[in-house]
């Protein structure tokens, strides 16, 4: 685990933190925040300052990654951990569902997103999954061909995986609304649970939801 960001990837980094509300057992309890260079914009996903606003050493890393407007965005709302402290430090906007505003102390820096909104920074796009439609939002980062997932699928033994312990949801209500992801190509996965796929990523997306569901949370 490390806290202070890392480059993974050119123009991505990537830290570490232990989840502060994660009681069940170690699958989970580390979670993953990245931060991308992206066309004149740093993008920031899912960020979790992990001694929160007096973690001076994350702070000061990520103050000589970030250049340019900032936008913060935020896959499921229960990720929205550190985004508004973070925005109000770079005067960044926070994108993400519009349940996120319920995590938040002020809605000003909030621009709430569906699966319909365009012209986001750096071509950012939000897509609806499951039936009925989950808060999580998968995330296209296009400027590094890269798929962001909150929860829906995390990596486990160098392998991507569907989280759920619900095989018939899965099949039936979930994996329809996953397998069009497929077909943006994505060279990565970012995942907040688990190592990132940095390479071949539409291909270990499309094994993962032949594979079939997995469930670990101790």
């Amino acid at each position: 685990m490390t806290h202070v960001p890392e480059s993974i990837d050119t123009g991505i980094w990537r830290w570490t933190a232990r989840h502060p509300e994660w009681h069940p057992g170690e699958f989970g309890a580390e979670v993953a925040s990245f931060a991308l260079a992206a066309d004149g914009v740093t993008l920031l996903v899912d960020p979790l300052l992990p001694g929160g606003t007096a973690d001076a050493e994350t702070i000061d890393a990520l103050d000589g990654i970030v250049d340019g407007d900032v936008a913060i965005v935020v896959s499921v709302p229960y990720h929205t951990r550190s985004a508004e402290p973070l925005a109000e430090r770079y005067g960044g906007t926070i994108y993400g569902h519009a349940a996120v505003r319920k995590r938040l102390s002020s809605s000003e820096r909030l621009w709430p997103v569906d699966a319909d909104s365009t012209d986001l920074p750096a071509g950012v796009r939000f897509f609806a999954v499951g039936k009925p439609r989950r808060h999580e939002m998968p995330i296209w980062l296009p400027s590094h061909k890269a798929l962001v997932f909150g929860d829906t699928l995390v990596e486990a033994d160098g392998k991507l995986h569907v989280w759920d312990n619900r095989p018939d949801f899965v099949r039936e209500k979930l994996n329809p609304t996953l397998e069009p992801l497929v077909e943006l190509g994505a060279e990565r996965v970012l995942v907040t649970h688990g190592e990132p796929i940095l390479e071949g990523g539409a291909q270990a997306l499309a094994d993962a939801l032949r594979r079939g569901p997995f469930w670990h949370r101790g």
